[in-house]
Formats: structure tokens, C-alpha cells, sequence
């Protein structure tokens, strides 16, 4: 069974995709915030179809969740 992963939008999400942040968002553990229009580049998705792993200039190994992104 394959896991479909879909972005806020509803566009399903591959392995190495680009995405959008859509809200400013807190990482949870840092006092980093995320803003809005922040791409994530080469996206590596999860076994859970609600979130996928990335990591940006600042922040390394980020878990965000795909209804705060959509794909560029």
C-alpha cells in the first residue's frame, strides 16, 4: 500500500519536491520562526502521509506538517 501525500492545496507531494510555507510557523525546541514564503527544497517524506521531513538554512531536520505548505 503507497502512501499519497497532499499538500493544503490537495497537489500531491514526491520524494525531493519543493514546498512553501503558508504561516508563519514556531519550531517547536528553538526560538526560530519559520515565516511565510520560507522554501523547503528536497522534501523526504515520512511513513505518516501528514507530515515530511526537510530542513532550511537555519533549521536541520525539520518534521513539518503538510497542511501548513504548498508545493512550489
Amino acid at each position: 500500500m503507497t502512501i499519497v501525500v497532499k499538500d493544503s492545496n490537495g497537489a500531491t507531494l514526491s520524494e525531493g519536491d519543493s514546498v512553501t510555507v503558508i504561516k508563519d510557523l514556531k519550531v517547536k525546541g528553538s526560538s526560530t520562526v519559520l515565516k511565510r514564503g520560507t522554501m523547503i527544497r528536497n522534501i523526504h517524506l515520512t511513513d505518516n502521509e501528514g507530515e515530511i521531513e526537510g530542513r532550511t538554512d537555519k533549521v536541520k531536520g525539520l518534521v513539518l506538517k503538510t497542511e501548513f505548505l504548498k508545493k512550489a
